[in-house]
């Protein structure tokens, strides 16, 4: 069970393993981009290519989706980076059902772990297998496998490396639980001390504006924690700015405005301990670009 292109990893190397991948369950097909063509996810396309039947319910409760399911008669769901499922639907197979997730769980536990262990500035992540139960990420885990985080990683590389991890970890997991019976351990034995478990949840628009009250290295881990999806932004005379990559100026120098440009070579903004220069960026209505290339367009009448 899962949707995006995170998942189809898990699935390729399950269909790999010694295990039968007998279904897959993902969100029904629906228009995208400006034509408003009707596209499918990224599971039910490598489903498709390789001739596994596809589920798609408009709703997990639905009785007939819930009959299919019992005649597909699976020995263990698995899901990842799919819908919260019901009860009926997750307590269905005599294996149960397991999820993968992007953290050390108990930590970041919600939608976006990925982006919030970046913007937190954390050194390190991984990927959890655990049982699915009624509250949200809170089951007993399976297996953990530890992720450094780079200096300079941005989310969606950590997302790649993160994607192989897991599928990997997910299938050493399967295997386990195809061996015998396998309770996993609560995650409130996982706590040391009393240390606040942070939280990802969900990211909107407006939790991505960077706060340029705060420091440069807090800046460039905010940054790098929305690239590429869904892109810090600030604002430059009055348009947004969606910023992709940037750089910790090393320079001293007691900024005393706003923003600051050659022109041609560099673009930087003022934060509390200095500056940051821009290198990747997209003003609003624009395509993606360096910042070489937006300084040799830029036509607004800048007060720097």
């Amino acid at each position: 069970m899962g949707t995006p292109e995170f998942a189809v990893e898990s699935l390729k190397q399950l269909t790999q393993s010694e295990h039968k991948v007998v279904a897959v369950v993902t969100v029904a097909d629906k228009p995208a981009g400006r034509g408003q063509v009707i596209q499918c996810s990224a599971i039910k396309k490598f489903a498709d290519e390789n001739n596994i039947p596809v589920l798609q319910p408009a709703k997990l409760k639905d009785n007939a989706f819930l009959d299919e399911l019992k005649t597909i008669n699976a020995d263990l769901f698995v899901v990842v980076a799919f819908r919260m499922l019901p009860e009926v639907v997750w307590d269905m197979p005599p294996f149960g059902t397991i999820n993968l997730h992007g953290s050390l769980l108990p930590a970041y536990r919600g939608a976006a772990p990925i982006n919030w262990a970046v913007i937190n500035g954390e050194k390190k992540t991984g990927v959890t297998t655990f049982f699915l139960q009624q509250e949200i990420d809170t089951g007993n885990v399976i297996l953990q496998t530890e992720i450094p985080i780079g200096a300079e990683e941005t989310a969606g590389e950590l997302h790649d490396k993160m994607m192989v991890v897991g599928a990997e970890t997910l299938v050493r997991t399967v295997n386990i639980i195809a061996q015998g019976n396998v309770e996993g351990k609560p995650q409130e034995m996982l706590l040391t001390g009393n240390i606040e478990i942070p939280l990802a949840p969900k990211i909107f628009k407006e939790d991505c504006k960077i706060d340029r009250s705060r420091d440069r290295y807090h800046v460039d881990c905010f940054v790098r924690g929305l690239s590429p999806y869904p892109a810090a932004w600030t604002v430059l005379d009055e348009k947004t700015i969606r910023v992709y990559k940037g750089i910790k100026e090393e320079s001293l120098d007691v900024p005393d405005q706003d923003w600051k440009t050659d022109g041609k070579t560099y673009l930087k903004f003022s934060c509390i301990d200095g500056w940051y220069h821009v290198v990747d960026l997209q003003l609003e209505g624009k395509k993606r670009m360096t910042v070489e290339d937006f300084l040799r367009g830029w036509r607004a009448n800048s007060t720097f």
